[in-house]
Parts: C-alpha cells; sequence; structure tokens
C-alpha cells in the first residue's frame, strides 16, 4: 500500500520524466494508429469488393502476420534501418519514428481484418443501393466506410490499444533510451526490473486508466449503434 499511496503521490506531483513517458508513448500510438487505420481499412474495403485473381493469397497473408510475433516485427525493422540495412542512411534506428513503422507492421493486418469482417456483413446490400444510385467505385467505398462508422471506430480503438501495450518491438528497434524513446510498458519492464516499484506503478496506474477510457469510449459507441 505504500507504494502505491507513493505512485499516486509522484502521479500528482507532475514528475517530469513520468510526463515525458507519458507523451512519448501517447505520440507514437496515436501515428502509429492514425498510420495504421489509413492504411488498413481502404485496404479491407479493397479486399471485400474485389474480384480479383489471388484474394485468397492475400487474405491468407494478412491472417497470417495478425500473429506475426512483435520482437519478430522488431528484427524486421531492425534489420531495414540499422547502419548495413537498405534504409540506414535515413538514421531513424532508436527514434519514435522507427517504433512507429515497427507498430505498423503490427497493427496494419489485425485492421484489414477486422475492416474485411465489419464490412462483409453488408457489402452486398449497400452496393446494390450504391449501383443504383450510380456511385462511383470511390463513393461506394465511402459509403461502404460511413455505414460501417461506428463498429469501424471500434476498429480504432482496437489498434490503438494493440499500439500503447506493445513491448517488444518498441523495446528492439527504440533501444528504451530515456528522455527519448522509452514508453510506459518499456519503462515499466525496466523499473521493475530496477527495484523500483514505485515508478512502474505509477506507469501502471496511467495504462490502466487510459485502457479504462478507451472501454467507456467503446461502450458509449456500442450504445450509439443500438439506438
Amino acid at each position: 500500500m505504500e507504494k502505491l499511496y507513493e505512485a499516486f503521490e509522484m502521479l500528482l506531483n507532475m514528475d517530469r520524466e513520468l510526463l515525458q513517458i507519458i507523451g512519448v508513448t501517447l505520440r507514437m500510438s496515436f501515428f502509429s494508429t492514425l498510420l495504421s487505420c489509413l492504411v488498413g481499412m481502404p485496404t479491407g474495403v479493397i479486399i471485400v469488393k474485389g474480384n480479383f485473381k489471388g484474394k485468397g493469397t492475400v487474405k491468407k497473408i494478412t491472417g497470417t502476420f495478425m500473429g506475426l510475433p512483435p520482437v519478430v516485427a522488431g528484427l524486421i525493422v531492425y534489420l531495414l534501418f540499422t547502419k548495413y540495412g537498405p534504409f540506414g542512411s535515413l538514421g531513424l534506428l532508436f527514434t519514435v519514428e522507427v517504433m512507429v513503422i515497427a507498430q505498423c507492421m503490427l497493427i496494419i493486418p489485425v485492421v484489414i481484418n477486422l475492416t474485411e469482417s465489419i464490412i462483409s456483413v453488408n457489402v452486398k446490400s449497400l452496393t446494390e443501393t450504391a449501383k443504383g444510385l450510380n456511385f462511383s467505385k470511390r463513393k461506394t467505398s465511402l459509403l461502404l466506410l460511413s455505414e460501417n462508422r461506428f463498429s469501424l471506430i471500434s476498429v480504432v480503438l482496437t489498434a490503438f490499444g494493440r499500439s500503447i501495450a506493445e513491448v517488444g518491438a518498441v523495446s528492439l528497434v527504440g533501444g528504451n533510451i530515456q528522455w527519448k524513446t522509452r514508453v510506459m510498458t518499456t519503462a515499466i519492464m525496466l523499473e521493475t526490473n530496477k527495484g523500483n516499484f514505485t515508478f512502474a506503478l505509477a506507469l501502471g496506474i496511467v495504462l490502466l486508466l487510459i485502457s479504462l477510457a478507451v472501454n467507456i469510449f467503446a461502450s458509449l459507441l456500442m450504445r450509439e449503434e443500438k439506438r
């Protein structure tokens, strides 16, 4: 209980390092979620609507990548951006930017598959409606996304949750560097190993509060969708 009290006290005192870690975490999670949804949602719609050769193979690949271990994703990105890798000249290794790239590798397949599952429920009826209104392919895709907006927001929240809870990939490519690439999950792991339970608990409390806020928001959206 004493450690828990100290953790709350640290939060109330707005510890500088604590705030910096929270800021890096939210920045990384926001951009990785945004980019993953911008790529994954249209791709999911294309897969559902499309009738192209190799569609089954594409679905199998995205399904396989849904289960990609985070450390493997981190290793792939590390090899790509290391000094001797094809993108080494960009100097992005051990930065927030490369952490976002690693996160996107993990999250995009999830967004694609969830979007595909949601859109496939009413794609036939909505496509027929779009044809009757002489909609273009682009407008048809926008109609599919619009009519399923509440369900798709839950996909965004899922992507954000996956991003903010990640440890392996971001630790590998980010290096867990103090004041630069340290995020809440990697900091909790480090501080626990060091025996600094107060700091780890403070970060854990923030993670739980963020998860609670996301769940409340998701519940409100589900209630709104049922109306």
